[in-house]
């Protein structure tokens, strides 16, 4: 099992933000979407990454002030990344060890999808109950 296969099957289109746009519209941008990050873009390249987690400090050591920075500033980094061709075991052994929740995909230097914890989670399940099932099919044979 490969990050690209969930790729596959989750599609990837990747909603991001420049590194200049202000924490307010990044938060306008979460909860339109209901995602819990977005990737910053310095041009092609994830310069960062925007979360609910950043939103939480900023807001704790600026107040509402938060909301005017831009997001260079408030922005996880450096970005932890996957390859489309990494397994999806890998990946979830590198989220719970840094304890992050989203990982950019990254292909010859550039970002070709975006990969939650809550997916990789969603991809095991249903390859676990394809499997039970096939066995219990298997058996009644």
């Amino acid at each position: 099992m490969t990050i690209a296969a969930i790729l596959r099957t989750k599609g990837d289109e990747v909603a991001s933000l420049p590194m200049t746009a202000t924490v307010a519209a990044a938060v306008a941008l979460l909860a339109e979407r209901r995602i819990g990050a977005v990737p910053v873009m310095d041009g092609d390249l994830v310069a960062g990454i925007f979360s609910e987690r950043d939103l939480v400090h900023g807001i704790a050591r600026d107040g509402a002030a938060a909301l005017d920075r831009p997001l260079a500033e408030v922005m996880t980094r450096p970005v932890q990344s996957v390859a489309p061709d990494q397994a999806v075991i890998a990946a979830l052994s590198l989220m719970t060890r840094r304890r992050i929740r989203h990982l950019p995909v990254v292909e010859d230097g550039r970002m070709i999808g975006f990969v939650s914890i809550g997916d990789l989670v969603k991809y095991r399940i249903d390859r676990i109950e394809a499997e039970a099932s096939a066995m219990r099919d298997y058996i009644q044979q």
